[in-house]
């Protein structure tokens, strides 16, 4: 699935029939879990035909689009499904039990209750009961490339920083480019965002830590501020804005950087890592979670779906350990940062890691697991491309023409 993203334009009252939605949505994919929670053998059947009951009970579900309903009811049985398949795959720790969503952000259209401006492109009407209306989009894709057919969704979100409407669009988007003849292997760290087989380390730009002296101080003017006040209200706003743009910034530079990646090489070789698991350790969590990992891993993954490359997840297990000349195991601890081996092999850790980890890719032929996810168009935010993740988060891409100094 495709997603172009728009920025929306409208008045106040428009703005607050858009959350009213957004309210709606969430009260009913919260009934939908109390109702799987009370009632044994639930199925994703019995969820829709709950929707249809509760816009006949309560006169504000029943100004939502029915078919916006279904997708709300849907979201339920997506987190339902997910703890059902935890339980059967046996993973360790917690499976996943399905909560009530506090903060929902976001209403979805299927194919009806939305009408797009077909002249221009640049507006779109909601026409079910809520009042929304006709609504200004803002951005630079061009809608006229894609039948309105092609549509199967629409998504209005709010953000910090005002309100968006997605298009997820059913195309596949592919791209040939000439081979390379090159490969590649990738070993994480936090010191260097990774360095490759080549020796090449890219730096960490440490997003989060850069503005941790800014949060702390918008987050003592929120404490500061009377509870309800407006002033409270405004001072979390700057707040959340300075995380979503922290946010944006990390989710950029995995973007640009696997783009690149992808695009210099006919196989990337990269480390399987657990990041939820590396997290747990609490002196280094803040800084695993700020370098973003997990976002570069699907980006690298998306990529090489649609410029027909190769990525290939290999087990971190002893790539830091084994001599990547002769084989021999040598054991270092993590403050050792230089490889040096009895067969008179000395190089930085890092850079013997990332040959083992390619040595591996190679042997596997493009068959290790992956971060299994539909093609998207990745984080964000300019009006722009973009597609969803097996979490269900969405992805933006921005016009090619920004990478073509990339190497």
């Amino acid at each position: 699935m495709f997603v172009i993203e728009y920025k929306v334009k409208a008045k106040k009252h428009q703005y607050r029939a858009i959350d009213e939605a957004i309210r709606t949505t969430q009260f009913v994919r919260n009934k939908c879990i109390r109702h799987w929670m009370d009632n044994s053998g639930v199925s994703k059947y019995d969820l829709s035909k709950l929707c249809k009951q509760l816009g006949n009970e309560f006169d504000f579900a029943e100004k939502l689009n029915s078919q916006a309903r279904q997708a709300a009811s849907e979201r339920a049985w997506s987190a339902i499904h997910r703890f059902y398949t935890n339980c059967k795959n046996k993973i360790s720790g917690k499976k996943g039990y399905p909560q009530f969503q506090k903060n929902n952000r976001s209403v979805e259209y299927k194919t009806s209750g939305w009408k797009l401006d077909l002249n221009t492109r640049k507006h779109i009407t909601f026409t079910d009961k809520n009042g929304i209306g006709r609504v200004k989009l803002v951005g630079t894709r061009d809608l006229h490339f894609y039948h309105p057919d092609e549509i199967k969704r629409v998504r209005l979100v709010r953000r910090a920083d005002g309100y968006y409407c997605q298009f997820l669009i059913n195309i596949e988007v592919k791209e040939e480019l000439e081979p390379t003849k090159k490969t590649i292997g990738l070993d994480f760290g936090l010191e260097s965002f990774y360095t490759d087989s080549d020796g090449h380390k890219e730096p960490n730009p440490r997003f989060f830590r850069e503005s941790e002296q800014k949060l702390k101080r918008l987050q003592r003017f929120v404490s500061r501020k009377q509870k309800g006040s407006s002033n409270r209200k405004k001072a979390r706003q700057k707040l959340a804005k300075a995380h979503l743009k922290i946010s944006r910034q990390r989710r950029e530079h995995a973007k640009r950087l696997a783009r690149c990646v992808v695009r210099s090489n006919d196989l990337i070789a990269y480390e399987n890592l657990k990041v939820s698991n590396m997290a747990r350790n609490h002196c280094l969590a803040k800084s695993i979670s700020d370098v973003g990992w997990y976002q570069f891993r699907v980006w690298l993954e998306y990529f090489a779906n649609k410029f027909g490359k190769i990525a290939v997840a290999v087990p971190a297990q002893y790539t830091s350990q084994e001599c990547s000349s002769c084989g021999r195991i040598v054991n270092k601890s993590l403050s050792t940062r230089t490889h040096a081996c009895e067969c008179g092999t000395k190089l930085d850790r890092d850079e013997n890691a990332a040959i083992n980890i390619l040595r591996v890719g190679l042997r596997t032929s493009g068959h290790g697991e992956t971060a299994g996810f539909e093609p998207e168009s990745t984080p964000l935010e300019r009006p722009a491309s973009s597609s969803t993740d097996s979490s269900g988060n969405c992805l933006t891409e921005q016009a090619d023409s920004s990478y073509e100094h990339c190497s």
